[in-house]
C-alpha cells in the first residue's frame, strides 16, 4: 500500500514522505479498514518533531472514515464493504490507504452522513465528550473556559459543554482575527489570550487548555473552589509550566491531564461508546464539525504544517486514491 510516513523528526515539511508501506492485518479483536479520509489533528506535526520516541518510518492519522476491509478473530456484527468511521489513535495509520483499529473504535457510519466530515470526528469531538463527563464531571450551569477556542479540539469542547448543560461557555484565542470565529460557533464570549491577566479570577469551574504555557498557570487564577483544569494538549511546546499541589490544596482545586490515546489503550469500550455517540451527534446536526480544507494525502506535509503554524480554524482532511 501507499503511505504517508514520518521518515525523520525534522518536522512536517522535510519529515513526512508518500511511499510504498507494508499492509497492516488484522490481529484478533481488531479491523482492518480502507481508509477514504483522515482527519488531520496537531498532534501529528509534534510526532514530525519528535514529541514521542517512535520507530521510523511510522505511518501517522489518528482518525479516519472508509470500508471494512477483514475483520480479526472474535470480531463480528461487521461485514465487508461497510463504511466505518474508526479511531486509529491507539496505533495510528490513518494516513495509510489501509489502517487496523481495536474493533471497540470502529463505528458504523450513519446514513446521510459526509464521510469527508465523519474522518474530522473521531479524535476530537471524542475528546471534548470522554474529557467533559468522564474527567471532569461536567455538571449542568457550570462554566466552562476553552483555549485555543476556534482550533479543531477547542471547537468541539465549546459545542459539547453547551450540549451537557454548562451555563456560561468563553473562548480562548492569540489571534484578534478568530473572534468572531469563536462567538460563531456558539461561546458567550471570546477573549484574547494576553486579557487573561485583566479579568476577574475565580469564575469558572472548568478551563479545558490544549495549549500549556504561561496561560495555563494564569488560568488557575480563574477556577472558582471546585474547579478543575483539564490539561489536554501542550500545542505552545513552550517550557514546562510547574505548579504548586499545596497552592491547589488550599484553594481547593485540580488539575487533571488527560490523554485520548492512553485512556483509550486502557478503556477501549468506554472510549468507543463516546465515539459512536460523538458520530451520532454530528449526524443529526447537533454537533457541528467545521471542514475547512479536504486535500489529497499527497500533501499532507502542507496541511500537517499549517495546522501547526496554527492559521487553520476547523479541521483538515485527506483523501486517500485506492489505486
Amino acid at each position: 500500500m501507499k503511505a504517508m510516513q514520518i521518515i525523520s523528526f525534522d518536522g512536517p515539511a522535510s519529515g513526512l514522505r508518500y511511499q510504498e508501506a507494508p499492509t497492516p492485518e488484522p490481529g484478533p479483536g481488531q479491523i482492518a479498514v480502507d481508509v477514504d479520509h483522515a482527519g488531520v489533528g496537531y498532534v501529528e506535526a509534534l510526532f514530525t518533531e519528535g514529541l514521542v520516541p517512535i520507530d521510523l518510518p511510522w505511518t501517522p492519522g489518528l482518525e479516519v472514515s472508509g470500508r471494512v476491509r477483514a475483520l480479526g478473530d472474535g470480531v463480528d456484527g461487521y461485514r465487508v464493504g461497510e463504511a466505518v468511521v474508526a479511531l486509529t489513535i491507539t496505533g495510528g495509520g490513518g494516513y495509510g490507504q489501509v489502517a487496523v483499529a481495536p474493533a471497540e473504535l470502529v463505528v458504523p457510519l450513519p446514513a446521510g452522513l459526509d464521510p469527508v466530515v465523519a474522518a474530522a470526528v473521531p479524535a476530537n469531538s471524542t475528546t471534548a465528550l470522554v474529557a467533559l463527563e468522564e474527567i471532569a464531571h461536567l455538571r449542568r450551569g457550570e462554566s466552562v473556559l476553552v483555549h485555543a477556542a476556534a482550533g479543531g479540539l477547542g471547537s468541539q469542547v465549546g459545542q459539547v459543554a453547551r450540549l451537557l448543560g454548562a451555563g456560561r461557555v468563553v473562548g480562548v484565542t492569540r489571534s484578534e482575527a478568530k473572534r468572531q470565529e469563536i462567538l460563531d460557533l456558539g461561546y458567550d464570549e471570546a477573549w484574547l489570550t494576553e486579557e487573561l491577566d485583566d479579568v476577574e479570577p475565580a469564575q469558572f469551574d472548568i478551563v479545558a487548555d490544549p495549549v500549556a504555557g504561561p496561560a495555563r498557570l494564569r488560568s488557575l487564577d480563574l477556577l472558582r473552589t471546585g474547579g478543575r483544569l483539564l490539561a489536554l494538549g501542550d500545542a505552545s511546546q513552550a517550557q514546562d509550566q510547574q505548579v504548586s499541589t499545596t497552592s491547589l490544596w488550599l484553594r481547593g482545586i485540580g488539575v487533571t491531564g488527560f490523554n485520548l490515546g492512553a485512556f483509550s489503550r486502557a478503556n477501549p469500550a468506554l472510549v468507543g461508546g463516546h465515539l459512536r455517540r460523538a458520530v451520532e451527534l454530528v449526524a443529526s446536526g447537533e454537533l457541528r464539525v467545521h471542514v475547512t480544507d479536504r486535500l489529497p494525502i499527497q500533501e499532507a506535509a502542507q496541511a500537517v504544517a499549517a495546522v501547526r503554524a496554527g492559521t487553520t480554524t476547523g479541521k483538515i482532511v485527506l483523501t486517500h486514491s485506492q489505486d
